[in-house]
């Protein structure tokens, strides 16, 4: 049996495969339904620490924490001391661990000099490790790619400067920047990270059944597994894949009832986190998800995107899975 327990400073998980931080996705109302159907570690979506230090409305939601502890906050940015302030902040507000940033693909970040662009600047991404590690008392975590490009994988550097400083924990995406998320993950080129340090590697990166979650163990030594796009619509499959890494079973999807309660669940969590209007929006992407592989799916997206009031969208939720048991 594979030991699944990991340490991030004082904090003991005794699970190890955890939900990613994905802006859009892994708000409060998802990050408990994962956590509730079980998962290690759900951590929050990428907070941009200019506005969490001017504590922005939707910087403040993104940090709202309920049923998921500990509670654990990424922060992106290029300036140590806006960095360290933000680690204060979140600290003050009840976060557990701190998460940096040095991962994030997308273009307005990077242009910022934030998130995996910091992989091409080890000298201020250490000072930014630092300044984050001294500013709190409780661990400091961080997640990044394997590099800039090919010709620049410099991950397995950058890990030891980084335990060299405190970091308690670091999640490795097995891709470059440059690669954005196309190709496939190099799991084995995370083995080259595990072996340069001593704290936990978590492999991240093309997880989307619980096989894959067990070759990338595997494959790189990983202590853990980080699962991100293969989440999507699926909440259950993180506690799928650490079922199957554990003991080797396959459990089986809830069943159709069981998915349709699960959900409502979902639904009425992000009504509640961001109102009928706003939350009517969130929410559609998330049912597309859901039906995604059901009978008629696409027929059902078509009628939910046209459709804005809450109590149509329930009976259309509700009357594409009663479908689904006549198609059974």
């Amino acid at each position: 049996m594979q030991n699944t327990t990991i340490n991030i400073g004082h904090i003991s998980l005794n699970m190890n495969v955890f939900l990613a931080p994905m802006t859009g996705v892994s708000d409060m109302a998802f990050r408990r339904l994962v956590k509730r159907m079980g998962a290690g570690l759900v951590i929050s979506e990428m907070i941009a620490s200019q506005a969490m230090i001017r504590q922005t409305r939707q910087s403040m939601r993104m940090i709202q924490a309920h049923g998921e502890e500990p509670m654990v906050v990424q922060l992106a940015g290029c300036e140590p001391e806006v960095m360290a302030e933000a680690a204060r902040l979140n600290e003050d507000l009840g976060a557990k661990i701190i998460d940096i940033n040095m991962g994030c693909p997308v273009k307005k970040i990077v242009n910022g000099h934030a998130g995996s662009a910091l992989m091409r600047d080890e000298t201020l991404a250490a000072k930014i490790i630092e300044a984050t590690v001294k500013a709190v008392k409780i661990p400091v975590t961080l997640k990044m790619r394997t590099g800039w490009d090919d010709k620049s994988r410099n991950a397995p550097n950058l890990a030891k400067i980084a335990e060299n400083l405190g970091i308690q924990m670091i999640t490795v995406h097995g891709r470059t920047r440059c690669q954005l998320y196309n190709g496939k993950s190099d799991w084995q080129f995370i083995r080259q990270v595990k072996e340069a340090v001593k704290i936990p590697v978590i492999g991240n990166g093309d997880v989307v059944t619980v096989d894959d979650a067990k070759n990338l163990l595997t494959q790189s030594g990983a202590d853990g597994v980080m699962i991100g796009r293969g989440s999507y619509g699926r909440p259950w499959f993180i506690n799928q894949a650490y079922q199957y890494i554990t003991n080797g079973t396959y459990t089986k999807d809830p069943s159709l009832s069981e998915q349709l309660a699960i959900v409502f669940e979902h639904f009425e969590a992000i009504l509640e986190l961001y109102g009928t209007e706003g939350g009517v929006k969130i929410a559609r992407k998330h049912l597309g998800w859901y039906s995604k592989g059901l009978k008629n799916s696409a027929e059902f997206r078509v009628h939910i995107n046209q459709n804005e009031c809450p109590i149509k969208i329930r009976e259309l939720v509700k009357d594409f899975y009663t479908q689904q048991h006549e198609f059974a």
